[in-house]
């Protein structure tokens, strides 16, 4: 007996039928909206630098995405800081798996366009008794089989299972954009925790400099007071001066020891006592020269904020159609073919060969309005991500746009709090002279102590500023992905 062509060709149209199939979708034409960004970056501040806009410009200014970050931070205890989170940071573990998952699951929805063969053997035995069998006898009865086949594959000939698959995809890109983009976020929050614990330590230091200071010029007065030199008003008023440095040791203790918990929590470890700053005054973290900042309509898109939005959009947008695929029948398979036998011998001859085939279409006809209301949520989650995408990139304009305008003022502002802090104290130098000379008072020196004080406070804080926008810049112009410049691989 001749072994039957119907499985061969059943196989054959079922892959025909799937290549069909694989070849169009119901989903909308995907357009990415409308940029509703300016071409030029918003206006700086006047009399501020002009704007790179070019990277490797006639001023050599590179741009964020081609530096890597260990080119950006030039201290290398902040990188090894880095190296640390990079490796043990739980937000971005948990973001890395969210990419394995999404990636896990594409795999998944993919694998629904094609069919699903499986293989199998079996046995089965039955026993007949005496009264109903015709031989007068009880029968013991075997039988064997070996199959291969397909069971309910779909027929995705509206593109319903490839507009699901498509979206599984996009998801999955969007949460890949999602995990680069927490990665360049950690690294900004790692050097800034790390930049403001160093100048909390600088202010710490310079707090309990100012109280052993103010502590000797307590005792002097208290000698003068006692020799009739001084009043009991000035010693009053050193006093206070003590008491106010005393506050301020145990304000920034207490700044210092918070800063080293969150600096730790990013990290993701205890960060080792080596690694740690001691002031932010005394090396450079970062690079100091300007970052280019590119065209607008260029440097957003290639953020990973703005392209986790548009992916988030294209899903959204092939969802539209497996919605619109609902509407039309759906076709479903199961076939199998193999060779069965009462003797195990005899299983795998000829003339043992056995197929069916059971072909399935759903029709849909009456849902009580559940496909059209299922097509409305598709469009509206669509409309939603637009307006998702939108704003991201509005986002990321004023995020560029305010980072640009601090850029062009907090150097000027950092070297006037310089400037601020030596005239204030050439002024306690020349106060406390006067003092001794007995032309003024004890009230102008302590007025030349508060303002020389407060304007190194302002300075330490001035320098933090400008190094903290350094990182902020680089981070919003999209830094932080690549280890160097020299792309990987």
């Amino acid at each position: 007996m001749r072994s039957p062509v119907f499985p061969l060709r059943l196989l054959t149209a079922v892959a025909a039928a799937t290549l069909l199939a694989a070849c169009s979708t119901m989903a909308p034409d995907y357009e990415r909206p409308l940029s509703v960004v300016p071409d030029t970056w918003a206006a700086t501040p006047a009399n501020a630098p002009a704007i790179s806009t070019s990277g490797n410009d006639a001023d050599g200014a590179p741009t964020a995405e081609a530096l890597g970050w260990r080119e950006f931070f030039a201290d290398e205890k902040l990188r090894k800081v880095i190296e640390l989170a990079l490796r043990n940071n739980r937000d971005l573990r948990v973001s890395t798996l969210n990419v394995e998952r999404l990636q896990a699951l594409y795999q998944v929805q993919r694998a629904e366009l094609l069919p699903s063969i499986s293989a199998g053997v079996g046995q089965s035995a039955q026993r007949l008794p005496a009264d109903l069998s015709q031989a007068g006898q009880s029968v013991i009865s075997r039988q064997y089989s070996g199959t291969v086949g397909i069971s309910a594959y779909e027929l995705d000939l509206f593109g319903r299972v490839r507009s699901l698959k498509d979206a599984a995809l996009s998801q999955y890109l969007a949460t890949e954009q999602a995990q680069r983009s927490a990665q360049i976020s950690l690294i900004s929050q790692v050097s800034v925790a790390y930049m403001t614990l160093a100048a909390d330590r600088e202010l710490l230091a310079l707090a309990e400099q100012t109280l052993q200071s103010r502590r000797e010029t307590l005792r002097l007065t208290q000698r003068m007071q006692e020799l009739g030199v001084s009043s009991t008003l000035d010693l009053r008023q050193v006093q206070s001066t003590v008491d106010s440095a005393r506050a301020d040791v145990a304000s920034y203790s207490q700044l210092v020891a918070q800063d080293g918990n969150a600096l730790n929590m990013l990290v993701g470890a205890s960060v080792p006592s080596a690694l740690l700053p001691s002031d932010i005054s005394s090396a450079a973290l970062t690079l100091t020269q300007d970052l280019a900042a590119g065209l607008p309509s260029d440097t957003l898109l290639m953020r990973p904020d703005v392209q986790q939005a548009e992916k988030t959009l294209e899903a959204a947008n092939a969802n539209i159609g497996a919605a619109r695929a609902a509407f039309f029948p759906r076709i479903s398979l199961t076939a199998s073919t193999g060779s069965a036998s009462a003797d195990l011998d005899n299983l795998f001859k000829s003339g043992q060969e056995f197929w069916s085939f059971s072909p399935q279409i759903s029709i849909p006809i009456f849902s009580g309005g559940r496909n059209r209301a299922n097509l409305r949520v598709s469009e509206l989650d669509r409309d939603i991500a637009v307006a998702q995408y939108e704003k991201a990139i509005q986002s990321a304009f004023k995020e560029v746009s305010d980072a640009l305008a601090q850029r062009a003022t907090v150097g000027e502002q950092t070297a006037a709090q310089e400037a601020l802090a030596a005239s204030t104290q050439d002024a306690l130098r020349l106060a406390r002279a006067r003092y001794d000379k007995g032309i003024d008072d004890y009230l102008t020196t302590l007025d030349a102590q508060r303002s020389s004080y407060a304007a190194q406070q302002a300075l330490i804080s001035a320098r933090l500023a400008q190094q903290i926008n350094r990182v902020t810049v680089y981070k919003v112009l999209g830094g932080g992905l690549r280890e160097t410049g020299t792309p990987k691989g």
